[in-house]
């Protein structure tokens, strides 16, 4: 049986969370989900207060009736990884088994945006006219999230210095714990050549420094993530790919999910073995894991028959002649 209070538990997790920083990992979301459970402690048994530490996590993860299957196999993984920690220090110390939280499968499929989506949307982004929210910037970040796959956050973190247009490579910094390169085709180049030619003017009039991120608002601030996000949902709204109130419908983050499933439709009308380009594809898109890139392959009807006609070809060229 291993008692905890609070307050060591706090303590504990300072301790963790320098553990994880030390090694590259900001892990913001999970020191969110760490302050979470050490709360809910607290003001069940005190900072003080000793309680069995099983008894709290199991109470910690029932708090709220009817969560998300992976939401609760996520911010339980958290205080799993800290009770693994604190293991390090007292070999007796209890780490909860994954069944009092299983990771589900997830029955979640994204909203594929069409080529003509596509198009729309950026007819929509060259003639947008905001307060802080620019045409120019928005059509090309449009261009750069559908074109690569990359995170909202991580094209709106880009700096300067992370844009290489003269080999045509993009620099994404510690994005879920690690940093990547992103090849970058030609075309897109030379778009995100014209915006940065743009981007000095914008510089120049309002005569600012440059703050050298690479996606500016009109006052020559750096774009934000809720800027960003909030000018692309007015999009979608205007064009019904979205209700007009509500979290339902096409979200920014869908420009990823229609890059990774176009390319791999691409790549099974060439006749290419989509199940071999995979591990390929998650590399590109930052995946920890093939898993969530094959979350892809049922997507849309068209690819997921198009995979099957595939494998099953695989299969039967794979059998020996009688």
């Amino acid at each position: 049986m291993t008692m905890a209070t609070a307050k060591h538990l706090a303590e504990d997790a300072q301790e963790f969370l320098r553990f994880k920083r030390a090694m590259g990992i900001a892990y913001r979301r999970g020191e969110f989900v760490l302050n979470s459970f050490i709360r809910f402690v607290a003001k069940r048994w005190g900072d003080d207060g000793e309680v069995e530490l099983q008894d709290a996590i199991s109470r910690w993860c029932a708090r709220v009736a009817g969560r998300k299957a992976v939401t609760l196999a996520n911010e339980f993984g958290v205080v799993r990884q800290l009770c693994l920690f604190r293991r390090r220090h007292d070999p007796t110390s209890y780490v909860p088994e994954h069944a009092l939280a299983p990771v589900k499968e997830s029955s979640f499929l994204p909203y594929i945006f069409s080529h003509d989506d596509v198009r729309q949307i950026l007819v929509l982004a060259s003639s947008h006219h905001g307060r802080f929210i620019w045409a120019a910037m928005l059509r090309t970040l449009i261009l750069l999230l559908y074109c690569t796959g990359l995170r909202l956050g991580e094209a709106v973190r880009l700096r300067m210095t992370d844009v290489d247009l003269d080999r045509g490579i993009l620099t994404i910094q510690h994005s879920k714990g690690r940093s990547r390169l992103v090849p970058i085709r030609p075309d897109l180049v030379a778009e995100l050549r014209h915006y940065a030619a743009e981007r000095q003017k914008l510089l120049d009039t309002r005569r600012r420094s440059d703050p050298e991120a690479f996606f500016l608002r009109l006052d020559a601030s750096p774009l934000n993530i809720w800027s960003a996000s909030e000018a692309i949902r007015r999009m979608l709204r205007r064009l019904g790919l979205k209700p007009p109130v509500g979290r339902v419908g096409a979200r920014p983050y869908e420009f990823r999910h229609a890059f990774a499933v176009h390319r791999l439709t691409v790549w099974a009308e060439e006749g290419v073995d989509i199940h071999a380009k995979l591990p390929l594809l998650s590399a590109y898109l930052g995946h920890q894991n093939i898993i969530g890139t094959e979350m892809y392959l049922k997507a849309t009807p068209q690819l997921l028959e198009l995979a099957s006609e595939q494998f099953e070809q695989h299969l039967h060229n794979a059998r020996p002649p009688r």
